[in-house]
C-alpha cells in the first residue's frame, strides 16, 4: 500500500492494521517512507488518536528496528520511568537502590527537555561521569554493580529516535499513543522483567491534568501488559518541585544526602517517599518482596545501613565519574546568589513550576535549543511546599546562579493569608492489571 494512502487512512479516522504498521516503519527506517509523510502521520496521530492496539503495533515495531540489551545475571530486571518534572531526581537514588536489593537496573534516560530536567545532565554534573557506553560496556557494569545510567545506544530503537526528532519541530510530542510507544520500545529493549512508572500531574510537568495524566498512565500500563512487560503507574505531584533541589549539580548534592541517611530534613521526605514507593512495586512485581511494606522496610533499611549509597558510589566510579568528599552540605560546591524570602506571614498557596524552570533555562541551566553546553552549577533551593505555614521575612528559596540573577523570584511563591492544605504526593496508583490501588504515601 502506498505510504499516503496510509496517512490518508490515519487522516479520517481509520485504524492501521500490524502489517501497515510494519510497512510504515520499515519504510521509515530504509528511506522509502520520506520524512516529510512521517511528519504528516504523526499530526495525523496527534489529532485523531490511536487505539491501544495500534500502540501495541507501533511500539513493536519500533522495538524491532533495533537491538536488545542481552541479559549478563540472572538477577531480576527492572527499571523507572517518569514523565519528568521539576527537582525530579528519582532515578539517581532509585537505581543504585534496587541494584543493592538484588536487582539489575539497565537505565536507559534522557536530556533535558523543555522545563524538565535530565537524569543525564544531572549525572554530568560529576566530574568524568560518562553517560554514553556501548552495549558491552554497560553490560559489564550492569554485571558487576547492578546498575547503571546511561543514553540511548544508537541500536537501541532506532525508528523512535528519528520519529521523536520529527515530533519535537511539529507539534506532536503531546500524543498519548507516541507518547507510549516511545517509552515502552526504549524499555523492552532493555530486556526488562517489571516496569514502574512515575507520571507527573500538575504544572511542572507535561501532564497539567488528572484527566491527561491518567489517560497517559492507563494506555502505559494497558500496552505494557499487552507486550509482555508487567507495569506499575504511579500518579504523583508535580505543582510543586520535588524536594529541595532544582537544576543540575544541585539535585546530584541532594541525591547524596539522601543515599547517606544525613539527617533526615522534612522537605526531602517527598524524594525518599516517592522513591522507595516506586522501588517497592518494582520489587513486589519481581518476588523481591512479599508485599509493598515489606519492600519499604527492605529499601529503607539499605538507605539506613549505606549499602544503597555505596552502590551509587560504584555505579558512578564505574562509569567514569570522581565524587568529591562528600560533607553534609554541597558536596558540589555551589555559588550562593540570591535569597528571597517572605513579605508577609501566611500559608503558601501556589509554586509558579513554570517560572522556576524557564528561569533556570534562561541563566544556562537548561538547553534553549539542541547542543547547547549547560551551566550544571545554576540552580533554586526551595525551602517551602505548599500549605507551610511561613512568618514575614522567612527564607522562601535561595538561588544557586553564578553569572546573572533570575527574573521575578519574588513572585514565585505565593502566600495567603488563610491554611491552605498540603498537597497529597501520590495521587493514584495503577497495578499491572490496570486496576487503581489506594495510595499509600
Amino acid at each position: 500500500m502506498l505510504c499516503t494512502n496510509l496517512i490518508r487512512q490515519k487522516r479520517d479516522g481509520g485504524e492501521l492494521n500490524a502489517q501497515q504498521w510494519k510497512q510504515l516503519i520499515s519504510g521509515f527506517c530504509d528511506g522509502s517512507v520520506s520524512r516529510e509523510q512521517m511528519a504528516a502521520m504523526a499530526m495525523a496521530i496527534c489529532i485523531r488518536g490511536l487505539s491501544d492496539q495500534e500502540t501495541a503495533h507501533l511500539t513493536a515495531e519500533m522495538l524491532g528496528s533495533g537491538s536488545r540489551l542481552p541479559r549478563v545475571t540472572d538477577r531480576p530486571r527492572v527499571d523507572k520511568h517518569s514523565t519528568g518534572g521539576l527537582g525530579d531526581k528519582v532515578s539517581l537514588i532509585l537505581a543504585p537502590l534496587l541494584a543493592a536489593a538484588g536487582c539489575d537496573v539497565p537505565m536507559i534516560s534522557g536530556r533535558g527537555l523543555g522545563r524538565t530536567g535530565g537524569t543525564l545532565d544531572k549525572l554530568e554534573s560529576i566530574d568524568g561521569f560518562q553517560t554514553s557506553l556501548s552495549i558491552e560496556q554497560s553490560s559489564a557494569v550492569l554485571r558487576d554493580v547492578g546498575a547503571f545510567i546511561v543514553g540511548a545506544d544508537e541500536s537501541i530503537a532506532p525508528a523512535d529516535r528519528s520519529l521523536y526528532a520529527l515530533r519535537d519541530v511539529t507539534a506532536t510530542v503531546e500524543s498519548v499513543g507516541l507518547i507510549t510507544a516511545s517509552i515502552l520500545s526504549k524499555k523492552l529493549a532493555a530486556s526488562l522483567d517489571a516496569l514502574v512508572m512515575d507520571v507527573k500531574v500538575g504544572t511542572g510537568g507535561f501532564m497539567p491534568t488528572l484527566d491527561e495524566a491518567e489517560s497517559l498512565a492507563t494506555r502505559i500500563v494497558q500496552v505494557a501488559e499487552k507486550s509482555g512487560l508487567p507495569t506499575t503507574a504511579v500518579l504523583s505531584d508535580m505543582d510543586q518541585p520535588l524536594g529541595e533541589a532544582v537544576g543540575n549539580a544541585i539535585e546530584v548534592n541532594e541525591t547524596i544526602a539522601i543515599l547517606q541517611n544525613q539527617p533526615r530534613n522534612p522537605r526531602l521526605d517527598s524524594v525518599r517517599q516517592l522513591t522507595i514507593e516506586l522501588a517497592a512495586h518494582a520489587l513486589v512485581e519481581v518476588g523481591k518482596a512479599t508485599d509493598l511494606d515489606a519492600g519499604k522496610r527492605l529499601l529503607d533499611g539499605l538507605i539506613q545501613n549505606g549499602r544503597a549509597y555505596e552502590v551509587f558510589e560504584e555505579m558512578v566510579t564505574a562509569q567514569g565519574g570522581r565524587l568529591p568528599i562528600a560533607v553534609s552540605g554541597d558536596p558540589l560546591r555551589l555559588e550562593r546568589a540570591q535569597e528571597i524570602t517572605a513579605a508577609s506571614a501566611g500559608w503558601v498557596s501556589h509554586i509558579d513550576c513554570p517560572a522556576i524552570g524557564d528561569a533556570i533555562i534562561m541563566a544556562g541551566g537548561g538547553r534553549r535549543r539542541g547542543g547547547e553546553k549547560l551551566n550544571h552549577r545554576v540552580g533554586v533551593r526551595m525551602f517551602v511546599r505548599i500549605g507551610d505555614h511561613v512568618e514575614k521575612g522567612q527564607p522562601l528559596l535561595r538561588i544557586h546562579d553564578d553569572n546573572t540573577k533570575m527574573a521575578s523570584p519574588e513572585t514565585w511563591i505565593q502566600i495567603s493569608d488563610v491554611a491552605v492544605p498540603a498537597s497529597p504526593l501520590i495521587i493514584k496508583t495503577l497495578d499491572a492489571s490496570g486496576h487503581q490501588l489506594p495510595p499509600t504515601v
